[in-house]
């Protein structure tokens, strides 16, 4: 039986993720930060669900993780969902701060705990949900859209770090637009997509073993088109929400 592990499966992409495997007949490890909304999720499907209260931001989030995959006696697909970031046009230091907190060093953390425990184990597939914001810096969210170009080029380095080692390992890079999802907090944003819709998505790419996800085709073409544009003029746009 196929075994995933979901990291920020308490809300958004990644909860909606969780039940589509468990519909498919999959175990599930979920975790997050929130006990409640972890046990409520468990309850959907006891003899499949597990729980880990997981804060990526702390020291012992890979002990954490490790004790989870003890608890289903394996781990076959790691995917990391967990991520903040906020809209900061005045550049206050604690939320550019905590979006790298999050975002890079909890990013890092887990990321290469699931490395290691893949490179025992012989197999496995990492696959992490970043965004199209790492294209281009975004002015309007500049720690978020650089926190996601960075996870972009670790997961490129963990790739080609694994080749070089001979490991049997899949990496997917799941990049998707506007979602609506708690972290956008209102329904303003452009081309807004359905959590449920991104989610069957994401599990057809991790499926398919996909390299790169980019979600779905109208982002697709933008980001064909944001490439295009020399960086001289793409400071000038004013790119909001």
């Amino acid at each position: 039986m196929k075994r995933i592990v979901i990291i920020g499966a308490t809300s958004g992409i990644g909860r909606e993720v969780a039940k589509l495997y468990m519909a498919q007949g999959w175990q599930v490890g979920v975790a997050g930060r929130r006990t409640a909304e972890l046990e409520s999720l468990r309850q959907e499907a006891p003899a499949q669900v597990y729980t880990q209260v997981i804060d990526v931001t702390s020291d012992d989030a890979p002990k954490k993780l490790h004790a989870l995959i003890e608890q289903m006696g394996g781990m076959d697909v790691f995917l990391l969902s967990s991520g903040i970031g906020k809209q900061n046009y005045v550049l206050q230091p604690e939320i550019e701060l905590a979006t790298a907190a999050t975002n890079v060093e909890g990013f890092i953390r887990m990321t290469n705990a699931a490395y290691h425990y893949f490179e025992q184990q012989g197999s496995g597939h990492i696959a992490v949900i970043s965004s199209i914001a790492g294209t281009k810096g975004l002015g309007a969210a500049s720690a978020y859209s650089a926190t996601k170009r960075f996870q972009n080029t670790y997961i490129d380095a963990l790739d080609q770090l694994s080749r070089m080692n001979k490991l049997n390992l899949s990496f997917t890079d799941i990049r998707p637009g506007f979602v609506a999802t708690p972290l956008l907090k209102d329904d303003s944003y452009p081309m807004l997509m359905k959590a449920t819709d991104v989610a069957q998505q994401i599990v057809r790419a991790i499926s398919k073993k996909k390299r790169v996800a980019i979600i779905d085709w109208k982002y697709r073409l933008l980001v064909c088109f944001w490439r295009l544009i020399p960086r001289w003029i793409w400071v000038r746009l004013p790119v909001r929400n």
